[in-house]
């Protein structure tokens, strides 16, 4: 069964966020959410989840899972928000404690932060498979990007993160601690074996040339014509291209304060004497 999707396009990062579920059914899956965040202000906001919980009440939904790609560098996730509006259980990738130990260290986290992924319900491994209703996910590690990178192939949709763009943009980085191009080549390889038909779902889309904002593509249209790793692209012509290209980009302008959240599942460090959470910036550690 190929299962009806609803994208959520939220324009400050550049992210979409989906609502999965069975044609006619009552159960949903999210994945990728985004929570609203000022980084000017240090404010965040209920707004982009609000958006999909106002979709999940008008369908009748309910939810069964609340699903991340990856540990995203450039958003907040909103899975705590929606995980106390829904009662869904939360999942990522095994290699969430492989971002959670190497980023523990660059941010010099004491004990207070978990480093087995245990902010999460479920930390899916290779292969596994999990059921909405009638549909039936797969869970395919597609590391690189990050360690924490998986793809989720519901029916004939495939829900890439940020591994794969619009054919137009190409691919992910792979210049952040635990990032590797080869692996991520390899990764790349095993979203476009899928059949050709597959439906693919990004994470970002950034209009590149002036063309309206898009998210969905197909395999046959990424092997024909994808800039970065369409057919004839080796590996090795492939790592580099992409060592040389990422040399060249600036770091995303939430990586700092995302990365520390998104690794807790999402959530804020323990709040302060004063009631308050803060954010930890490490001077010169990136860039």
């Amino acid at each position: 069964m190929n299962p009806e999707v609803q994208a959520f396009f939220d324009e400050a990062t550049f992210t979409v966020s989906y609502v999965v579920h069975a044609p006619g059914g009552n159960r949903a899956v999210i994945i990728d959410s985004v929570l609203g965040y000022d980084p000017k202000s240090g404010r965040t906001s209920t707004a982009p989840p609000d958006k999909i919980l106002a979709y999940l009440a008008e369908k009748n939904l309910a939810v069964d899972w609340i699903l991340e790609t990856h540990v995203h560098a450039d958003h907040l996730m909103a899975a705590p928000y929606l995980k106390t509006k829904t009662g869904a259980r939360t999942g990522i990738g095994t290699g969430i404690a492989t971002v959670q130990r190497t980023f523990k260290a660059i941010y010099n986290f004491g004990d207070w932060l978990a480093s087995d992924g245990r902010q999460f319900d479920k930390l899916f491994a290779d292969g596994e498979t999990f059921s909405c209703g009638p549909l039936t996910g797969r869970v395919i590690h597609t590391p690189g990007h990050t360690p924490a990178c998986v793809t989720y192939a519901i029916g004939d949709a495939a829900f890439v993160g940020d591994t794969i763009f619009m054919p137009d943009y190409g691919t992910a980085r792979a210049d952040f601690p635990g990032g590797d191009a080869r692996q991520l080549y390899r990764s790349l390889r095993r979203i476009l074996d899928l059949p050709r038909e597959t439906r693919l779902f990004m994470c970002h889309d950034y209009g590149p040339n002036g063309r309206p904002y898009a998210w969905l593509t197909t395999v046959a249209e990424e092997r024909a014509g994808n800039i970065h790793v369409k057919d004839g692209i080796g590996e090795d012509q492939y790592v580099a291209m992409r060592t040389e290209r990422d040399r060249k980009l600036a770091v995303p302008v939430l990586l700092l304060p995302s990365v520390q959240v998104n690794m807790n599942g999402g959530r804020f460090p323990p709040a302060e004497n004063n009631g308050v959470s803060y954010l930890k910036i490490p001077l010169n550690a990136f860039g």
